[in-house]
């Protein structure tokens, strides 16, 4: 038997050496369950690379949207202002050039001038920075610019606003006159036909517009805008203060519309006034004299405010002291006016071969030729025509005081309510809105009135400066020519003071000799009109109580009468009901009332042919068929017929001045059988009555026409001529 080989044990064969990591194998579902909690975290990686990837995207959309805000903010900018200066510049010259002139247009283009010129300044501080929309720093630049020019904004368009009520009212008064509003139509279209605008309010309406896009422009661009911007804090700044510019317009444009209605002065004919009157108006009237009365009396407090009640005093002191300038400065200037329509140099005084003479010729024609006229030019110009202008801006402030006064009668009623209706609201807000304006607008006004007032009074003291150098210089080159130019300083002012003096005497002396000369018996005959009133005056006091007045009398206290030269009146008392004797009270045959007793002469009634006069052919004929004619004399003395004179031929030994017959009042003739009259033009009467013999109406001759006038429009004025000789 074999015994068994022994096998030789086999070489182990060693397998590398597994990693201190290595996983061991799991079970499928292990694999499963890894799997699964694997697949939330890559999709939240992937998520979260999304919405990376979709922010980025947004901040370039919000990035991109912010540009073409920013940039429509500049384009339209460039563009609104490009269509004003059009407007303004190109269509505004063609229209001036229409013919007939078209009324009020400068009126349509009040205070966009400051509009352009704001946007342009706007536009330029853009520029000068010479950044574009994509640099970060225009925000910057374009939010500084606009703060900067937020107060001229704001007080270019507020003035343009308020006034743009006028240019729509004055567009549709053009648009009334269809050959005129074609006109206009063709020269726009011409003057801009790359916008096809058929109006103006197609320009002037854009400030209006732009105004309000200012606000929505700068938050379209602060929406998309990050919050973490540099320049987002001044954005919002911007924003808020395009908003609260537009609030400020509107408010004022709300003032201005409530003053505008409360300061225009009303001329209403008493229907009118009557037509206006219902039971609310009646209501509120009488409860705002019951408020007024418990003020007046003390019953009710009186709504005291002490810093409107300065303005009010001030402005009424300004306004007393600018119509006392006004009528002195239009008294000054009438009393020039008549100083010189008067030409002595030009008659001949009977002086030509005296030295002061001539020099008195010379210089006078210099004054009156040269210097005076510009004077007056001057002081028509640079004090007259401003102060009238002045003195109409006035009625604005006074009307709103006044109406102030009204609604606060009425605010006092409803202070104390618990609760107000609407209309009791509104009557609040117009008293509020009216009492603010006036504490904000008043100090303005009254500063700036008072700079113009006291810039009048300058100009005058200037003017009068002026006309004494030049009257200097003008007496220089006479002054060696004079007789006392010689004379020492202290002995060529006495020698003036006397000369004055003498000169003044001498005048006196002549208006006394005048005065006399006209205050002579005038010879005129009586009216139809005048003969009634003379019986009915004479069959009611007397013919010793008849008097007749020797010039115009004009009322200025109660109870005075205004009458004409010339009327004849009855004397009821020769005093008045003080005792004062210069005033009679009289019977003008009807109204009763005072006239001066210096202005009064005893009416007498003259039975001889006064002597016939070469103007005048009016004779009054009595049922007799002779003449009659009545005068009035200050003194029947003045009369002296010596009775030794024979009775045919009688001598008035006094001088009797002549008369004529003149216009009285205008008339215009009103058929081509009547005639026109001007006051004070000297007529040749024909007959003094018509064909049918009615004295209403005289057949005159004027200017070498004929017709027939009303008698009582005619008047008969004693002439500077007499007769030399006695009339027989």
């Amino acid at each position: 038997m074999e015994s068994p080989v022994r096998a030789e044990p086999a070489t182990p064969t060693l397998a590398p050496p597994a990693p201190r990591n290595h996983t061991p194998s799991l079970s499928p579902r292990a694999e499963a369950k890894e799997k699964r909690s694997e697949a939330p975290a890559e999709d939240a990686s992937e998520k979260a690379a999304a919405e990376e990837v979709a922010a980025k995207e947004r901040a370039e959309r919000e990035a991109q949207r912010q540009l073409l805000a920013t940039e429509e903010l500049i384009y339209t900018e460039r563009n609104y202002l490009r269509l004003l200066q059009v407007c303004t510049c190109t269509i505004r010259s063609n229209l001036q050039k229409l013919q007939p002139q078209l009324p009020n247009l400068d009126s349509m283009f009040l205070y966009i001038e400051e509009v352009i010129d704001v946007s342009g300044r706007l536009l330029s501080l853009l520029d000068q920075k010479q950044v574009t929309p994509h640099d970060p720093l225009f925000l910057e630049t374009l939010c500084d610019a606009f703060l900067s020019l937020s107060t001229d904004i704001e007080s270019a368009y507020k003035e343009y606003l308020s006034n743009y009520n006028t240019v729509t009212a004055l567009e549709n008064s053009y648009k009334q006159k269809e050959p005129l509003w074609t006109e206009m139509v063709k020269v726009i279209k011409s003057s801009a036909p790359e916008v096809n605008a058929t109006s103006l309010s197609f320009f002037l309406v854009m400030p209006v517009q732009r105004i309000a896009r200012y606000p929505l422009l700068l938050q379209t661009i602060m929406k998309h805008t990050d919050p973490g911007h540099p320049a987002y804090s001044l954005l919002e700044q911007t924003a808020h203060a395009a908003v609260a510019v537009n609030c400020r317009i509107n408010e004022y444009k709300r003032f201005r519309e409530v003053a505008d209605k409360y300061k225009k002065t009303e001329t209403l004919t008493i229907r009118d006034k009557i037509n206006r009157l219902n039971s609310h108006s009646i209501a509120k009237k009488t409860a705002r004299l019951s408020q007024f009365i418990k003020h007046e009396t003390g019953i009710a407090p009186k709504l005291v405010d002490e810093e409107f009640d300065a303005l009010e005093g001030f402005f009424y002191l300004l306004e007393n002291g600018i119509a006392v300038l006004h009528e002195n400065v239009e008294t000054y200037l009438s009393h020039l006016q008549r100083f010189l329509s008067c030409r002595p140099e030009e008659f001949d005084l009977d002086m030509d071969g005296e030295k002061p003479a001539i020099c008195y010729k010379e210089i006078t024609a210099a004054l009156r030729q040269w210097i005076l006229p510009t004077f007056e030019k001057r002081m028509r110009t640079l004090v007259h025509k401003p102060l009238c202008a002045l003195r109409e801006l006035l009625v604005g402030p006074r009307n709103l005081i006044r109406k102030r006064l009204d609604k606060l009668l009425d605010y006092e009623l409803i202070e104390e309510k618990p609760s107000l209706s609407y209309d009791e609201q509104a009557v609040a807000n117009t008293y509020k809105t009216i009492n603010t304006l006036l504490l904000n607008e008043l100090p303005q006004f009254n500063g700036l009135a008072l700079t113009l007032l006291w810039g009048m009074l300058g100009a005058f003291s200037c003017l009068h400066k002026d006309l004494a150098a030049d009257m200097e210089q003008l007496f220089q080159g006479f002054a060696q020519q004079l007789p006392h130019s010689s004379l020492e300083p202290n002995a060529f002012w006495e020698w003036a003071e006397c000369s004055v003096l003498e000169g003044a005497r001498m005048l006196e002396t002549l208006c006394r000799n005048v005065e006399d000369q006209l205050n002579a018996p005038i010879v005129q005959p009586l009216s139809p009109g005048s003969q009634k009133c003379l019986k009915a005056l004479t069959d009611k006091h007397g013919s010793g109580k008849i008097y007749q007045l020797t010039g115009h009398v004009v009322g200025t206290r109660d109870l005075d009468l205004s009458l004409n030269r010339g009327e004849l009146v009855a004397i009821i008392s020769e005093m008045d009901t003080r005792g004062d004797r210069r005033r009679w009270l009289v019977d003008a045959g009807g109204p009763r009332g005072y006239v001066p007793s210096s202005k009064l002469v005893r009416y007498h009634q003259v039975t001889m042919d006064p002597p016939p006069s070469p103007h005048l052919t009016v004779t009054t004929m009595d049922c007799a068929g002779g003449v009659r004619r009545h005068s009035y004399t200050p003194d029947v003395r003045r009369h002296s017929f010596s009775p030794d004179t024979p009775q045919p031929v009688r001598t008035l030994s006094m001088t009797m001045p002549c008369f004529q017959v003149f216009a009285g009042y205008d008339f215009t003739a009103r058929s081509s059988h009547e005639v026109s009259l001007r006051v004070g033009e000297p007529i040749r009467v024909l007959e003094p009555h018509d064909k049918r013999g009615s004295r209403d109406w005289s057949l005159v001759e004027v200017r070498e026409q004929r017709g027939y006038v009303p008698s009582n429009y005619l008047a008969v004025v004693p002439t500077s001529t007499s007769p030399t000789t006695p009339y027989h």
